[in-house]
Formats: C-alpha cells, structure tokens, sequence
C-alpha cells in the first residue's frame, strides 16, 4: 500500500516483518490528513487487522509529576529483559504553534529509548478530547501487527483523558503520588471507578506517605463497586525509579488477563471499545465536513451569523447544517 511520496510508501508485509522504518512510516501515514494518504491508511490497516489483538494493552495515567515516564521506562526495560517487545504510544501535548508533538518522551524514557526491543511513539494530542491522540488506536494496532506484545499508552494527564485510554486498553492502571490525605478529597471518583490497579509511586523516598496513601485509596475503593465481578482492583505500592514492585505489578497484570479472558469479559469489552471507536470516527469525519467541505464553509459562518444576530434560531441552524451533510 502506498502514501503519496517515496517516503510514505509502506506495505503490509514490510510493517508485519518487523521493519522499524516501516513501522514508523505507516504510522505517519496514518496520521495524515491528506485524502489520498487517509485512504492508504485505511486499507493498509484492514489487511493487517488479522494480524493484530494479541498484546496486553496497558493504558497508564496520572497527574503530572508523578513520575509516569520513569515508571514506563523502568517497566518496559523489565519486560524487554523478559523477552517481550514493548512500544509506548506517549501523547504528548501538541505544540501551539505548531500542532506537532515536543519529543521529550524519548529523553525521559532514556533506556527505552535505546533498547531494539522497545518502539516509543510521541504523537501530537492535537486538541483531542481525553488527550489521547487522534490516531492512538490505529498507531497500536499498526505495533501489534508489528509484533509487539505489550503496548502502553501513556496519557498527558490532564483531566478528561481516563475515559479515553481506558476505552483502548485492556488493563487501567493509575499512578498516585505519596501523602493521598486532603489530596483524595480532589480525586475525582471517575478515575477510581476506572482503575484495574492503583499505584502509589515514589515508595523509595516516601515510604511511610506511600503506605498511608494507599491505605486511603483502598479504604476509598471499598465504597465502590468493581467495574468486574471476578477483579477487584489492588492498591500497591512501587517505585518507577529503582523498579520497586514492578515485578508484582506486571504479575497483577497477566492475573487480570487471565481472569478476564477466562470469562469472556476480555474479547466483550474488546468488541464494545471497537463500537466505541466506531463512532468516534463518525464523529471525526463528520466533523472534518464541517470544516473541509467547500459549500459548508461558506454556509456555516452565515448561519452562526445569524444566530447571533438573533435572527435564526440554534434549533433552526442546527437543522441547516445537520441538512447540508445530507444526514
């Protein structure tokens, strides 16, 4: 399959052999916007489709400063040193001026970054609602077929980003940052009621915090009701710097699968994230209508005109727009 230049032109068999460049290559395809590119994409990924979905997907978050790239850095190099190949799907915050992803992930995965059995991927978030880039769905799918097995998505942390990564992953897991005390009051409830596993980090140089804190998060997790009826999620202590509880992480992890595959809960809520993600691309190029579309690019700023002017209606404008799309 090919993009539109030399240096977009990519096949299924080059990214399935495991070609890095290739790799790389088709996920810049399919974060372009070009048509043509758009279209490359598209059927690049349907021919690999069959060789994607046997990765644990792990979705990661946070709030800043809590340490979520040293612990990926740390986890990943413990997993490559077990024999699995891991790629990092980090979003980064996208660049005001430019719309294009600040590198600093590699600098922060410092290990990762050189390790041959490691892929990190900064991408732009690009105003995406949840922080999760646009084509971090397709960009996992693209390492999987490349014969990644466990895929972390690090998220930017900044609020609305949980639903988003936890409706791409298997397994949810929420770093926390030692001395919880009036912190939990702020917590929202959402993020509790997602998490697989909470972890407190930082345990190396705030033990006795990092306990106490995990404590109140459990105490705090008691009061809900488990998303799984055969899972209930562990609080734990780790820390991403030395690697401290990273190998009983990693076990509550591959527990989890288990359970979850045992049940049937694990390809359900597969099926039900692809419904999702459906949708969201139904919206997306909806969306790129309104803002591509020649005759609605003329009509639209009229009509937004108009209802300020007080002269149409939200409802009525709403109708004329929704009749332009001829939906």
């Amino acid at each position: 399959m090919t993009g539109g230049s030399r240096k977009t032109t990519v096949t299924a068999e080059m990214v399935a052999s495991g070609d890095r460049a290739a790799l790389a290559r088709a996920i810049t395809l399919m974060e372009s916007r070009r048509p043509d590119h758009r279209e490359a994409a598209r059927a690049l990924l349907q021919e690999l489709m069959p060789r994607t979905g046997k990765a644990v997907r792990i979705g990661i978050t946070g709030v800043p400063g809590v340490g979520k790239s040293t612990t990926i850095d740390t986890l990943g190099s413990m997993l490559t040193e077990k024999g699995h190949k891991v790629a990092v799907l980090a979003v980064d915050p996208s660049s005001t001026r430019t719309g294009g992803a600040i590198l600093g992930d590699k600098t922060r995965m410092a290990r990762l970054a050189v390790d041959p059995s490691a892929f990190i991927r900064p991408s732009p978030s690009s105003g995406t609602l949840g922080g999760v880039a646009a084509k971090t769905r397709e960009t996992m799918l693209l390492c999987e077929a490349a014969g990644f097995d466990v895929i972390l998505v690090e998220t930017v942390g900044v609020g609305q980003s949980e639903t988003a990564v936890a409706d791409l992953t298997d397994f949810f897991l929420v770093l926390m940052l030692p001395g919880a005390g009036d912190e939990l009051q702020g917590i929202k409830k959402g993020i509790l009621e997602l998490a697989d596993l909470i972890a407190v980090n930082k345990a190396d140089d705030a033990g006795a915090k990092a306990k106490a804190a995990a404590a109140e998060y459990k105490a705090a997790l008691h009061i809900l009701a488990p998303a799984s009826s055969t899972w209930t999620p562990p609080v734990m202590t780790i820390s991403g710097l030395t690697g401290q509880g990273l190998d009983e992480l990693w076990t509550k992890v591959l527990d989890h699968r288990k359970r979850l595959e045992a049940t049937g809960e694990l390809a359900f809520k597969r099926r039900a994230q692809d419904t999702k993600w459906m949708w969201a691309l139904v919206h997306e190029r909806l969306h790129e209508r309104l803002h591509h579309d020649p005759a609605l690019r003329q009509r639209v700023p009229e009509i937004e005109k108009a209802i300020a002017d007080g002269t149409l209606s939200p409802n009525a404008g709403a109708s004329e727009i929704v009749k332009l799309l001829g939906i």
